[in-house]
């Protein structure tokens, strides 16, 4: 799953927008955000367009909350 965040500022105030779009649907996102950003470059104010993706089918969490008894991680192998 996609979901595209933005925010509109206008006459002093700002807005937070989000919308969703299916794992399926990254081109549609990232045409919406390109919308979003023309829209900005025409002097809207549409600020902050990002995009986040989540696997619905991730197995665990993301993250290491338990590392198990033969973990030895060292920043340097040498």
């Amino acid at each position: 799953m996609y979901m595209v965040y933005w925010m509109i500022e206008e006459d002093g105030s700002r807005t937070p927008h989000a919308q969703p779009f299916d794992t399926t649907g990254m081109v549609a996102a990232m045409r919406f955000m390109e919308d979003l950003r023309r829209r900005q470059r025409e002097g809207e104010g549409v600020r902050f367009v990002t995009m986040c993706s989540e696997h619905p089918d991730v197995v665990g969490h993301p993250g290491v909350d338990v590392t198990g008894p033969g973990y030895d991680w060292k920043k340097r192998r040498r």
